[in-house]
């Protein structure tokens, strides 16, 4: 890989592999604008504009990209060179809806899906040009992108040592009497310090704060006796996420939190050894419910046990009830149970793992005891 970008290789065999999923599925082609879909195809990191940047796979043929010729010097240097794709340019009074269909495929009346992330402005004029609505390309992509290959598992896995380095570091930076914010700011320093291109989010739940899943960052002080958790994590290299969670005491723990603690550390382990080929999502999701429910803690396991990760932090799989979807070797997702208490604290653990043919492989491997920061 060079320039933030896998092999011209990687793209090439992603395009014909989604161009046979769409000729499987009895659709036209696809249309993929800009975000994470035609990044994933092309490693164009190219955005959205009110001119219509599109890249046209049809089921048969070869693939095109419809570009504003102001904004084709930009797309060349994003995207991976060499990749065999036709190029139309167009220019200001030009009609770059009539030139997605004729990529297409003159005539053609079968359905076309276009990714999720095409914006209305785009959708409405392309329908009409086609005479039919686009159906979403996410259950034709949705399989490609979910089962990573080997250049993206080793993408995760530098990932997850990157963030594990910055985990390594917290315990320095939760002194009583500085902000969650003060905080937030120190790793947001680390985690870009350690290779990351930027950050993605950091949670610091300190407290009462923790009992909040999605709380980010505030000006509460930290605390002797608070217990803390760190969510943090951010695109890595070829912009593979990072996403992990520990949790943190300042100063020894009271009992019941330690009991309680020692639980959701039960019900973490129990979701990752559940994880293998053929195991359905909501099973993994079962495995580590049924622990805090054994333990009276049902009801304080408010979310997901975890999400599929990649190019985006959150994305298929999702591993929750009802979702009966069977895993596949090379899929990758967090497992994060989690047990929340509003008004006094919360605690959650998180690792991103791969499932592989003999169960899971975690990419992260720091410790999952609540880590005692000593009070100072």
């Amino acid at each position: 890989m060079s320039d933030g970008r896998f092999s011209t290789d990687v793209y090439a065999h992603r395009m014909t592999a989604a161009a046979g999923a769409a000729a499987d599925a009895g659709l036209a082609g696809l249309v993929i604008t800009p975000g994470y879909d035609l990044r994933y195809l092309t490693g164009s990191r190219a955005q959205t504009f009110e001119r219509l940047t599109a890249l046209v796979i049809p089921a048969s043929g070869a693939p095109t990209i419809v570009v504003p010729r102001l904004e084709l010097a930009a797309l060349r240097e994003s995207a991976v060179p060499d990749l065999g794709v036709a190029v139309c340019d167009w220019v200001d009074g030009d009609d770059p809806y009539a030139l997605v269909a004729a990529a297409l495929g003159a005539g053609e009346r079968s359905a076309v899906a276009v990714t999720e992330s095409m914006p209305a402005l785009h959708l409405l004029p392309l329908a009409e040009k086609l005479g039919t609505v686009p159906v979403l390309a996410t259950d034709v992509l949705r399989t490609l992108r979910m089962v990573k290959d080997d250049a993206e598992i080793e993408s995760l896995r530098s990932a997850g040592a990157a963030i594990d380095r910055v985990h390594a570091r917290v315990p320095e930076f939760l002194v009583p009497g500085r902000t969650e914010a003060d905080v937030a700011a120190d790793i947001a320093e680390a985690i870009v310090a350690e290779g990351h291109s930027e950050v993605a989010f950091i949670i610091v739940g300190s407290g009462p704060h923790g009992a909040d899943p999605h709380h980010e960052c505030s000006d509460r002080q930290l605390q002797e006796g608070d217990v803390v958790v760190v969510d943090i994590g951010g695109p890595y290299g070829v912009g593979y996420n990072s996403d992990c969670t520990r949790t943190y005491s300042i100063g020894e723990p009271d009992d019941d939190v330690r009991r309680r603690y020692a639980v959701l550390q039960e019900a973490q382990r129990a979701a990752v050894a559940a994880v293998r080929p053929g195991v359905t999502a909501e099973q993994v999701d079962a495995a580590a419910r049924d622990v805090l429910a054994d333990a009276g803690l049902a009801e304080a396991f408010v979310h997901r046990t975890g999400h599929g990760i990649g190019l985006s932090v959150h994305e298929e799989p999702y591993i929750v009830a009802g979702n009966s979807l069977p895993l596949q070797e090379g899929m990758a997702f967090s497992v994060e149970p989690g047990i929340y208490f509003p008004g006094q604290w919360g605690a959650r653990i998180e690792d991103i793992v791969i499932v592989t043919a003999d169960g899971a492989e975690p990419v992260n491997t720091r410790p999952h005891d609540l880590v005692v920061v000593p009070a100072r």
